[in-house]
């Protein structure tokens, strides 16, 4: 506009996914009046991007890294496995996690507001991934009560599962222990005190519920100051297991048998290749273990700054999340390779002992080398005796011992403890590997209550009624009393329900469904135009190829597979603990079992179809929704969270200049005139406000090029004429560069 000029017109434009949608008009007289418009970020943030990479990595990097991947392994074909398991990563692990990343990035919001704001009929996919984060919640705090519980118990002189404990009259331990061992004692009885059916309820076991407590006060302390709080933990939380595996594994590899082990794991079976539920259970496990359709990545990337290179750190995260899988399997097949060699020399020794008793027999005659021969020496010069104690001889192999495949909470608190006792200095290896499981599964806590806190955060109505602290409080708090259920005598069988049912089916399903909505209703170009807009380039064709083809069909093929297996599985079992035979039994689940696992399953999965069915009878039809593009993205200003501008319209005390704007910037003042600047802004500006205006935008307004000029005697006067007691100095050269006056 070229001078001299009076009064000009002030067009500010509002972006949203790189399209014009609404513009912001004043009409203002140059003489008395000004603008000053202030960036500021309306969402906190974390403070660098390695804090986000830890909280990640934190999350990612779980329980089942340390005890469902070393039973893959051993399952099928030990380092044969890694052969599918790592072509599942680059199809499927790292371009889903990477494209969640991507949409909490960009939306800077939870995962209900994320998918709302990409399309208002998707809102239910968030309301999904919220559900089973839930569940998820519920049990898996559990667990951590359960580390309280082993770490609180390894502080004695003699570790309570290295022996059974005596009866009553003190004549013999007790039966139950006998028939099975201390320590599968010790986790049934002492920890859960178990009932022999989930029909037996019983009370709640106090000291778990002591526990619980304790672990849910634990988490409510990482996050009641959400990422400020949160970064500032998952510095140890994400950093110290490592230093625990270290440790176990300088002393793993030093123990008796444990290369054992480690040969077991990394000797290929490639026949194994050739059975489909290897390469099935190879994708589930990529997919699990990376923690995708919680919407924990999309809470943790809605904190990030706009222009954060996410694509780097979704393959650093995921190639670390699988780097410590392999390296926890090497720890626990040397702790494994110690057990089953001491198991095995064991029995050898017992059969040793037994023959030299019944044939009296020399100490030196027998040894571990030469009992075999013995046996059938001894077989063939003296049937009768050797007959009468055939019952007694075992069958010893250090192939059947490696062979025994045990997964989940059998091989953290059963094997490992069983290991652990063995052991010199029992007790501080105890402290250490419980310590380590506790903030393993802190890690993952963090993320699954941030998924749930969140989206609630972004809602309106209780940010504004509710203080985040009292947010999070509430959802602990309801968690930890849904959780005490857990603490009975049958919980562990509601336990393996949550476990089973409550984050398998309906995760992939929500995974599923997002990678759809993503390529094919918000679409793949736009998709591809929000990345280049956050990291200066566009995706390359491995990430299109993955999101578009491999991964859909990956994620549509597992889903198929477990519903076929769900159908033909028939009536749904359970492990039964039986004190009477020292082990666990099968058994059917009762009808109100089932119905309960069937209503487990479709809270989550109907969230998607109900919320889609409410957003079509409270909206016009899609088809009248889509005639414009801008109709079709007025939604997303509602959302955007990335930066709140703020339009301070200032004029001099003692002028009379008057200030004109459109409708819509009238409203705008007229709703924050009574809140005015605080003190900051006031004395930056040594101005009066008349008004103050916030407008939501996705990106800094100077990232336009917009053109803009300063008027250098604007502040000059009216300085007195402020508030009593503030006397803020006069603008310097940087601020009257920064807040110039846009032409």
């Amino acid at each position: 506009m070229s001078e001299p000029v009076r009064t000009f017109t002030v067009i500010y434009h509002i972006f949203t996914v790189g399209r014009q949608t609404d513009r912001l008009s004043l009409q203002i007289e140059l003489k008395d009046i000004t603008i000053i418009i202030m960036s500021k970020e309306a969402r906190p943030s974390w403070d660098s991007p390695m804090q986000f990479v830890l909280a990640c990595v934190s999350y990612a990097v779980g329980l089942g890294n340390v005890w469902r991947f070393p039973y893959l392994c051993q399952m099928h074909g030990g380092g044969g496995f890694l052969i599918p398991y790592l072509l599942m990563l680059f199809l499927e692990g790292i371009p889903l996690f990477c494209m969640e990343l991507a949409i909490g990035q960009k939306m800077r919001l939870g995962s209900i507001g994320a998918w709302t704001a990409i399309s208002p009929y998707l809102g239910g996919l968030g309301i999904a991934s919220v559900v089973t984060s839930m569940y998820l919640c519920l049990y898996y705090n559990v667990i951590n009560a359960w580390s309280f519980w082993y770490l609180f118990h390894s502080f004695q002189s003699v570790l309570p599962w290295a022996e059974c404990p005596v009866n009553a009259n003190r004549t013999g331990y007790l039966e139950e222990c006998e028939v099975a061992s201390s320590t599968q004692y010790f986790f049934y009885r002492e920890t859960l005190n178990i009932s022999s059916s989930i029909d037996e309820n019983g009370g709640l076991h106090m000291g778990q519920a002591l526990c619980l407590l304790l672990a849910w006060i634990i988490v409510y302390l990482f996050i009641v100051r959400g990422v400020k709080s949160t970064g500032m933990v998952v510095y140890f939380t994400a950093t110290f297991p490592y230093v625990v595996l270290i440790i176990y594994l300088i002393r793993g590899v030093t123990l008796h048998g444990a290369w054992n082990g480690v040969k077991y794991m990394f000797t290929p079976k490639l026949e194994q290749l050739a059975n489909p539920q290897t390469w099935i259970n190879a994708a589930t496990q990529i997919f699990f273990s990376l923690g995708l359709g919680f919407g924990s990545l999309i809470a943790f990337a809605s904190y990030n700054h706009h222009n954060n290179n996410f694509e780097k750190q979704a393959v650093v995260v995921s190639l670390i999340n699988s780097c410590t899988s392999v390296f926890a399997s090497i720890v626990t097949f040397s702790i494994y390779g110690f057990k089953a060699t001491f198991n095995y020399e064991s029995c050898l020794e017992r059969i040793r002992l037994l023959l030299l008793n019944t044939f009296n027999l020399s100490e030196e005659s027998i040894s571990a080398e030469n009992i075999t021969t013995w046996i059938h020496h001894l077989n063939i010069t003296h049937p009768e005796r050797f007959a009468a104690i055939a019952s007694k001889i075992e069958l010893c192999s250090l192939e059947a011992e490696l062979d025994t495949a045990v997964e989940g909470t059998g091989l953290a608190f059963i094997v490992y403890s069983e290991a652990i006792k063995n052991m010199p200095l029992s007790q501080l290896w105890s402290v250490l590997y419980f310590v380590m499981l506790l903030l393993l599964g802190m890690g993952s806590m963090l993320g699954n209550v941030t998924a749930i806190i969140t989206p609630l955060a972004d809602i309106k109505l209780l940010s504004r009624s509710l203080s985040s602290e009292s947010i999070n409080g509430l959802v602990c708090l309801l968690c930890l009393l849904l959780g005490f259920g857990f603490t009975s005598r049958s919980g562990n069988y509601w336990f393996t329900i949550f476990n089973e049912y409550a984050a398998t089916l309906s995760l992939l399903f929500i995974v599923f469904i997002e990678v759809i909505s993503v390529c094919y209703i918000y679409g793949l170009r736009r998709f591809e135009k929000d990345i280049e807009d956050m990291l200066g380039h566009r995706p390359n064709w491995y990430w299109k190829v993955m999101w578009a083809v491999v991964s859909p069909l990956l994620l549509f093929s597992l889903f198929i597979f477990y519903i076929i297996n769900y159908i033909q599985g028939g009536t749904p079992t359970y492990q039964a603990w039986d004190k009477d035979l020292g082990r666990s039994v099968v058994k059917e689940y009762p009808v109100y079992g089932q119905v309960f696992i069937a209503l487990l399953l479709l809270s989550a999965l109907s969230c998607v179809p109900l919320a889609a069915l409410h957003s079509v009878f409270r909206r016009k039809p899609l088809r009248r929704h889509r005639h414009t593009e801008t109709d079709q993205h007025k939604h997303h200003d509602n959302f955007n969270n990335n930066y709140r501008h703020y339009f301070y319209i200032l004029r001099k005390q003692d002028s009379d200049s008057e200030v004109t704007a459109d409708t819509q910037t009238s409203r705008a003042c007229d709703s924050t005139r009574k809140h005015g600047m605080n003190h900051e802004d006031r004395a930056e500006s040594l101005m009066v406000p008349i008004c103050t205006a916030s407008v939501k935008l996705p990106v800094s307004p100077w990232n336009y090029g917009m053109s803009v000029r300063y008027d250098p005697g604007v502040e000059s006067s009216g300085v007195s004429r402020l508030a009593p007691g503030l006397h803020p100095p006069p603008l310097p050269p940087a601020a009257r560069r920064q807040y110039r006056l846009q032409a």
